[in-house]
């Protein structure tokens, strides 16, 4: 009999890419599967999804808005009637689907879904990311049969005995060697010169892209390169002002991420998971400007966790325009530093967490009982 699975969650690449990384490797180990996504209507998880070849549905959710003015007051005065139609969607899928396994991967779909199977008795699974955890998983964590997580002493905040450590699944393109040469063509680059990569989180980052601002035009002079994804919002501007500037590759978004690592000498990016656990895997010398715009901090600690290990820099998002130029010029011709920061990166990596994500859910889609 075909197994089913339901992978609910997203909101931004860091769980939309992990969410189809679990789904494919489950398809590798048995193709029969059926996988169903649920996500949240309006966010990108509706478009990478199907580009990924899965079906999706959408619940009108969204999170909490945490900035304080007069429309987002009235949005959150809404946000209790959104969580009850979701909920309600959820169980409808739920129901109609009859899925084997509910997996959550994070954001705001994710907490309907789960809710909903652990009232129906149907096994469920999160997939713990950060090594702070939000509040919803915080709560789901009572509930839900296994918790795969990426960090150590996480028993502070969920039963120790549903834990397993797994790490964070990443895009299995990461994992394959590319062509150094094809990477570098990829992007017009110069495979003589050193390369920094900007990378803003997948939906752009404007304190990153200010920072970068106020050095962009230095680069050429000291022989240095640079990638720089923007953001789909914030590219256009960026493009126009900074088009003349030879070695500066500008775009919204980077669809071909194992070319970006390969010329990547060093990288600036946003510290959330995904990007975490790839930096680890990939070993590249990195600049950690967390977003301060997300639940419980929980970016600033991922950082933390790479930073105290000597395997990443750590800038406060509000230092990032009078820190970064001098940290970026210091890392990229410190090559001491450089090699040090790989290897210690290299011990935090796990490359095989996909797999292990992949079997969790399979071990618990087979105690499902029809």
């Amino acid at each position: 009999m075909t197994k089913k699975i339901i992978i609910s969650g997203g909101g931004t690449g860091g769980h939309i890419f992990p969410a189809i990384a679990i789904a494919n490797a489950v398809k590798e180990l048995l193709p029969d599967t059926e996988i169903l996504f649920i996500g949240a209507k309006g966010r990108m998880e509706m478009k990478r999804v199907p580009e990924a070849g899965f079906p999706i549905e959408g619940l009108d959710i969204y999170g909490l808005q945490r900035k304080i003015n007069l429309r987002n007051v009235f949005e959150n005065l809404k946000l209790p009637l959104r969580l009850y139609r979701s909920t309600r969607k959820a169980k409808q899928i739920i129901t109609n689907f009859k899925p084997d396994v509910v997996v959550g991967v994070g954001g705001y779909a994710s907490g309907p879904a789960l809710k909903i199977a652990s009232a129906m008795n149907i096994p469920t699974l999160i997939q713990e990311q950060n090594s702070y955890p939000g509040i919803t998983n915080k709560i789901l964590a009572k509930k839900v049969d296994r918790i795969c997580t990426a960090y150590d002493n996480l028993e502070r905040f969920f039963p120790l005995d549903k834990i397993i450590k797994t790490g964070n699944p990443i895009r299995k393109d990461i994992l394959n060697p590319v062509d150094r040469g094809e990477g570098y063509a990829y992007f017009q680059l110069d495979e003589r010169k050193k390369t920094i990569v900007i990378i803003g989180g997948s939906l752009g980052s404007r304190t990153i892209n200010e920072s970068v601002c106020t050095f962009v035009k230095e680069l050429s002079t000291k022989g240095i390169q640079m990638v720089w994804q923007t953001g789909e919002y914030y590219y256009p501007d960026i493009a126009k002002e900074y088009k003349d500037i030879q070695g500066v590759t500008i775009m919204p978004f980077v669809g071909r991420m194992d070319y970006l690592y390969r010329v990547a000498d060093v990288v600036v990016s946003r510290a959330g998971a995904l990007a975490l656990s790839e930096l680890c895997v990939v070993a590249k010398p990195c600049i950690l400007i967390p977003s301060p715009n997300v639940s419980e901090d929980h970016q600033t600690k991922n950082a933390k966790a790479l930073s105290n290990a000597g395997a990443a820099i750590l800038i406060p998002d509000n230092k990032a325009c009078e820190q970064l130029r001098d940290a970026v010029f210091a890392l990229i011709e410190d090559d001491n530093q450089c090699m040090a920061m790989k290897e210690n990166l290299k011990t935090m990596a796990q490359p095989d967490a996909t797999e292990k994500i992949a079997k969790e859910v399979i071990i618990l889609m087979n105690k499902r009982k029809k």
